[in-house]
């Protein structure tokens, strides 16, 4: 392995070094947790050094802060809105800033496979929306990304802050210029071991007779409990042929509850040294949280709303134009960032991380994983949430003209 000490959390994951290789000694390979690590083939290196130059651990690229610009809202396109997790904002980012010449990286995902892929038309940036709680495979995106910005082209990368940070890296040991390069990343609340959700695939082709076609975490569609309403987040699984599609509101489903635990995130993320109030990138995206609390404005019937952070001079003029296609406006950091925990550290890692993680590799079926450590919900939360829920603290807050305040 490439890690010299053998300590997990010093690999992102971002691929950086792999790309960085013009002897193409280093591949990733994932271990039995899942989570993909660099290797080295002894018989192609040169002991060059240029990944470990390229690695961003220990050696982060700058943050920034001095430009922040703080801004909430929603794409004023229904359609554009509703095919997104939130509020559209990614979308609304991609038409102020991508005019001619452009490309657009972003992640992508085909069944229980996520990787990184581009487009160089707008309309064809659908496949990029929508959340995958999956850490992508980045292939040859850093090569590409620096071969497009050579030729001139502008390009609009979007990633989680480790990947931010292994193209930062990647570009820098190139000497490429990336005055056209706009950085978007979303904020990140660790990513999970991909062995869970074979074990769902598995449990699906066993009960039904087909695996997974298509994965949405956060459908945003009809549905019974939901209404399809951003914040119950509600999962939707179709399957091969279509045989079945199944739905399941958060606070029904295993899944929240184990990854919310902090139960199978990547070890790196536990440490993650990109989950501070300072960001490494142009623009940082998330869900508007806390929206019913200190801005009810922008609630909008619950049909998703965008929190967009401009950390550069760049990512703010950008959110500016960008401005002209979102309905919302200006808010206060301080506000977000008490509704944003990836905004304020990393995630805490759950003492009981290694025991589950042993199940989860063990033979045990996808039920006996969720009947051992699945977290119910107190009745208390589910009434908050199903009858006297955010919704109805808005209509309260209407009525009364927003004279009091929303706790």
């Amino acid at each position: 392995m490439f890690l010299d000490s053998g300590d997990k959390t010093e690999c992102f994951g971002c691929e950086g070094c792999a790309q960085s290789c013009s002897q193409g000694a280093i591949f990733m390979e994932e271990d039995e947790e899942g989570f993909r690590y660099p290797r080295i083939d002894s018989l192609k290196c040169t002991t060059c050094g240029i990944c470990r130059k390229v690695c961003p651990y220990g050696h982060a690229p700058e943050k920034h802060m001095e430009s922040r610009y703080v801004f909430g809202g929603w794409h004023c396109s229904p359609e554009t809105r509703f095919e997104s997790t939130s509020g559209g904002a990614f979308s609304a980012i991609a038409d102020a800033f991508c005019e001619e010449n452009y490309l657009i990286f972003g992640a992508e995902a085909k069944a229980l496979q996520v990787f990184h892929s581009y487009v160089t038309d707008k309309s064809q940036m659908g496949k990029f929306r929508k959340s995958k709680y999956s850490q992508s495979m980045i292939g040859s995106t850093y090569r590409k990304v620096r071969g497009f910005l050579n030729e001139g082209c502008k390009v609009l990368f979007s990633g989680t802050p480790c990947q931010i940070a292994g193209l930062i890296s990647f570009l820098k040991a190139a000497h490429t210029d990336t005055e056209k390069l706009l950085m978007v990343e979303v904020v990140c609340e660790g990513v999970p071991s991909p062995l869970y959700i074979r074990k769902l695939d598995k449990e699906m082709k066993r009960k039904y007779g087909a695996g997974i076609y298509s994965l949405d975490y956060r459908y945003t569609g009809k549905s019974v409990l939901s209404h399809g309403k951003w914040d119950f987040e509600e999962m939707k699984i179709v399957l091969e042929e279509k045989k079945k599609i199944l739905k399941k509101d958060r606070w029904l489903n295993p899944f929240w509850s184990i990854w919310l635990e902090h139960l199978m995130s990547r070890p790196s993320c536990y440490e993650c040294p990109f989950a501070t109030q300072e960001r490494i990138a142009d623009i940082s995206l998330a869900d508007l949280w806390g929206v019913h609390l200190y801005c009810p404005d922008l609630y909008g019937q619950n049909k998703g709303s965008s929190l967009i952070i401009a950390n550069t001079e760049k990512g703010r003029e950008v959110v500016k134009k960008a401005r002209h296609f979102m309905y919302g406006h200006e808010l206060r950091f301080e506000d977000a960032v008490k509704y944003q925990g990836p905004l304020r550290k990393h995630i805490d890692c759950n003492p009981n991380r290694e025991i589950f993680m042993r199940d989860l590799e063990s033979n045990m079926t996808y039920k006996e994983i969720n009947k051992k450590w699945t977290k119910k919900f107190p009745f208390k939360l589910l009434w908050q949430k199903y009858i006297w829920g955010n919704r109805q603290r808005i209509v309260f807050w209407k009525l009364t003209k927003g004279r009091y305040k929303i706790k």
